[in-house]
């Protein structure tokens, strides 16, 4: 099966001893211009990585780091107390809403009692029952 020319597939960073890096630091500068390539350098004979040759825009201070976090924190918390308002609002309205149907089931069973005797329908008694929730609430 062909796979799609422009299917972006994330290359994992080369990795470069010190002493290769020192003699080809400006290809691999060029390389990270270029095609946003990552080379993580490493000590001759150790696999740990110690530093990384990376494309200008993906590097960031510690303090551009730092700002981008404050400015995350804040706009979470922004968002934070307006969802928190939201479903404050939202549980004041719910409960008005409860309470003015609450009132009308009671308005609706006062008016069918006195068309009806209570508990002379089978029926009704069954629908009062389901109510009471409702109506004692």
């Amino acid at each position: 099966m062909a796979v799609p020319a422009l299917t972006p597939h994330p290359d994992p960073p080369r990795s470069v001893p010190l002493r290769e890096a020192r003699t080809r630091f400006s290809q691999l500068v060029a390389l990270a211009e270029l095609t946003d390539a990552v080379t993580v350098v490493t000590r001759d004979g150790d696999p740990r990585p110690v530093a990384a040759i990376v494309p200008a825009t993906a590097a960031r201070s510690g303090a551009q780091a730092r700002a981008d976090a404050d400015r995350l924190a804040t706009v979470t918390a922004g968002w934070a107390r307006r969802l928190d308002e939201q479903h404050r609002r939202s549980s004041q309205r719910h409960t008005a809403e409860l309470g003015a149907i609450r009132a009308a089931l009671a308005e609706a069973w006062a008016e069918l009692d006195r068309r009806v005797v209570p508990g002379s329908d089978p029926t009704l008694a069954r629908l009062r029952a389901a109510h009471n929730d409702l109506l004692a609430g």
